[in-house]
């Protein structure tokens, strides 16, 4: 018996579209305003800004509140996208920090920072973040206040 000559190449190929770690990772908030107002909301791929549909969390307006999705893995993360609520509170979120990083000391909120938000007319707002590794991405409010988000989107590119 006798195999043809068969040229067979397996190629990967690159994509270059960012792959939204976020949405297999386990999220939480310092606090919950509502019972429905689940950290899980932010991170479903949902970007629906409307808070009372269901999609959007919210801490309680305390001081130092914050929302974490650990990514259970650390990643080299390229940006994180973030968008409010546009039915109310517009200005909320002015002063949160995006902080990325692998600690849990001060559950997340003491790892490096990536940006600050300053809330605009934009409902979603992107942090190019060079590149930072971490396993933890957080956004913090220093001062009190409610984290109201209804999605984020933490991106790195991927071999397929």
């Amino acid at each position: 018996w006798r195999v043809p000559n068969v040229l067979h190449i397996d190629l990967c190929h690159f994509s270059n579209s960012p792959a939204n770690m976020a949405l297999g990772g386990v999220a939480a908030q310092s606090s919950l305003f509502y019972p429905w107002t689940l950290p899980s909301t932010v991170i479903d791929g949902n970007t629906d800004s409307s808070y009372f549909d269901g999609s959007c969390s919210s801490t309680q307006g305390q001081e130092n509140q914050w929302w974490r999705v650990d990514l259970l893995a650390p990643y080299d993360i390229l940006s994180v996208e973030v968008t409010r609520r546009t039915d109310c509170c517009i200005s909320d979120l002015n002063g949160a920090e995006v902080r990325i990083g692998n600690s849990l000391e001060n559950n997340g909120n003491n790892n490096p920072r990536c940006g600050v938000i300053t809330v605009t007319s934009a409902v979603t707002m992107n942090f190019n973040c060079s590149q930072m590794t971490g396993r933890y991405v957080n956004i913090f409010l220093p001062r009190v206040g409610y984290v109201q988000l209804c999605e984020v989107k933490v991106s790195n590119l991927l071999f397929v």
